[in-house]
């Protein structure tokens, strides 16, 4: 399980406070520009436009906020806040876009501007994470929940670090915590029965896949993860039903597919376990290593 960046908090609150003047907003902005001394920039209604693109996460592509997030920059935002919020946003949407590189860079830059923002530490070590880059990630989760100890979401990522690390007590204790504070969050659950299923804590496996499915049914890893702990069961039937779910809402899930196949052959039917093993093995060239390190073969 991998999780995605943490959401920011808006960019309206900071940036209409740096970007207005002292006696109110008036008809037009003036900012200290690069090189230039009270330069004239666009109407207002331009400024609240990239503004609202720059911090819109959902309603916006990613080359709209990059683009707004880019004008907010280059105006020269007086504040150091203002400058790591609109550097962190940009570097959120080159990360959806898969350009990690370009990511880190941005996050590197928010900091830069705002040593204090938890959330960039955060998104940059998720970058990492992306990139493979695992002790890295863990340095900025480190210093992310330094910051901001209350923050669920970045144990649940340093959790998920630990567990691709295999160091599986540091995961798992970082996933008690996530729990502890936000026992809603449905992927510290997965991620926590992901953990336990590996070093075989079957039973509370299962309770934790169940209560992540309770709270979103729709995730084709806790289907994985909670099929995984039934082939560790022999529970073919259940393994079956579960690694299906999975493939249902995502076909291209190598672990499902070689789990499948290896349920499929438990029951006896070679052929078509065969065939899924053969496309798992395709996406994913060391998956048979990967399931031996759980105990399965």
């Amino acid at each position: 399980m991998s999780l995605a960046p943490l959401p920011l908090p808006p960019l309206m609150r900071w940036l209409w406070a740096v970007l207005r003047g002292s006696g109110g907003i008036a008809a037009t902005i003036y900012l200290s520009l690069p090189g230039t001394a009270d330069a004239q920039v666009p109407a207002i209604r331009d400024v609240e436009k990239n503004i609202q693109l720059c911090n819109r996460t959902e309603r916006s592509t990613p080359e709209a906020r990059i683009s707004s997030c880019t004008a907010l920059i280059e105006l020269g935002a007086k504040t150091p806040r203002a400058r790591a919020i609109a550097y962190n946003n940009r570097g959120n949407a080159y990360n959806i876009q898969g350009e990690y590189n370009r990511a880190i860079e941005d996050y590197a830059e928010a900091i830069k501007a705002d040593s204090n923002y938890a959330k960039a530490f955060n998104n940059r070590g998720a970058a990492y994470q992306k990139l493979g880059q695992l002790k890295l990630a863990v340095n900025d989760f480190d210093r992310s929940i330094k910051l901001d100890p209350k923050s669920a979401p970045v144990f649940a990522n340093r959790a998920d670090t630990y567990g691709k690390m295999g160091d599986y007590q540091d995961a798992l204790r970082d996933y008690n915590e996530a729990i502890r504070l936000q026992p809603s969050l449905e992927e510290a659950w997965n991620g926590r029965c992901w953990v336990r299923v590996i070093i075989g804590e079957l039973r509370p496996a299962l309770t934790d896949c169940n209560e992540s499915l309770r709270l979103n049914g729709r995730v084709a890893a806790t289907f994985d993860s909670r099929g995984l702990a039934y082939l560790k069961l022999q529970q073919w039937d259940a393994a079956l039903a579960d690694y299906n779910s999975a493939l249902e809402l995502n076909p291209q899930l190598a672990t499902s597919l070689y789990g499948r196949g290896l349920a499929t052959r438990k029951k006896g039917n070679s052929a078509d376990g065969d065939a899924d093993i053969a496309k798992a093995v395709a996406l994913s060239p060391n998956i048979a290593s990967d399931f031996a390190r759980y105990g399965v073969r």
